[in-house]
């Protein structure tokens, strides 16, 4: 009896776990999901409004489907990846009866006020529902490092997680399906903060001609202790008591002096950390020099 060949089971035991799926919307963003469930083995049905581009899927295996309604009809699971929410209904109000008994899977960007909008609109209509985030741009797409965060219908992205799981990690957030869409415009409002505080940064150690890669190298570790810090102060924040047992405000006005001295000498722009000091001093007006940096949650809320 000839070996069996371990490539060949692969294959095998990859599509007796296929499901038909459907992506609508093929923009970068959804043609990366498309080209990631066809990499697991999902028979995937694609549709956009300009037809060319699905042609690179459809060289891969993607079946082209000449209408939204064709693309619903073709699968139990469907997932949307278009410019906006508008969109989104523009394209499937219409469809609205094929879609009853299917699971819409709603990767378009957008507020939670339109994800919740959404949700209720597929709820009135019988349509399972599940809001989510990519949080990777497309090359990122099929990585299991990346994250995509999902918020809704608990059950559905229980039911569905494995063939989810080929686009990136699913986070479950839980039944709000406005959480995904939040938690989304929350983490990219970090990655901007943190991409301008390295650039700053990066521009004053490059003053004094250090390589934006050596300083990079050092930046990253540290982000791991500002992570360690992070952890803590949502206790603090969750609790509503800011113990400045680590480093009180009073002190780090005193530090981000130096900063703001430094990036003066050199001539970097300093609005950035100067932001920083005006929060600071707010806080210490306030009477609250002796509390941890947590405090400054205090400024951000109206």
């Amino acid at each position: 009896m000839s070996a069996q060949n371990p490539d060949a089971q692969h294959v095998t035991d990859q599509h007796a776990d296929a499901q038909s799926i459907t992506v609508i919307g093929l923009g970068q963003m959804g043609s990366a999901l498309a080209g990631a469930f066809l990499a697991a083995g999902h028979r995937t049905t694609v549709w956009n409004r300009t037809p060319g581009k699905a042609d690179a899927l459809v060289a891969r295996g993607a079946v082209r489907a000449a209408s939204v309604a064709e693309a619903v009809a073709a699968s139990e699971l469907v997932v949307v990846c278009v410019l906006d929410h508008p969109a989104v209904r523009g394209l499937l109000a219409p469809v609205t009866g094929s879609l009853r008994g299917r699971v819409l899977v709603n990767l378009t960007s957008g507020s939670p006020e339109q994800a919740r909008a959404e949700a209720e609109w597929a709820a009135e209509h019988g349509i399972g529902y599940l809001d989510g985030a990519v949080m990777t741009t497309p090359p990122g797409v099929g990585d299991s490092a990346s994250m995509v965060l999902y918020s809704g219908s608990p059950e559905l992205l229980a039911a569905h997680r494995a063939t989810l799981a080929v686009l990136g990690d699913p986070v479950d957030l839980g039944a709000d399906a406005g959480l995904a869409s939040l938690y989304d415009a929350g983490l990219l409002g970090l990655m901007w903060s943190v991409f301008g505080g390295w650039l700053h940064a990066t521009a004053l150690a490059g003053a004094d001609g250090v390589p934006a890669r050596d300083f990079t190298a050092v930046a990253t570790r540290w982000l791991k202790t500002v992570s360690w810090f992070m952890t803590g102060y949502a206790e603090q924040i969750d609790e509503g008591r800011y113990p400045g047992a680590d480093a009180t405000i009073d002190v780090q006005v005193a530090a981000i002096g130096h900063l703001l001295h430094a990036g003066e000498a050199r001539g970097v722009d300093n609005r950035l950390p100067e932001l920083h000091l005006d929060l600071m001093r707010a806080a210490v007006e306030a009477g609250h020099g002796g509390d941890s940096y947590a405090r400054i949650i205090e400024n951000f809320r109206m």
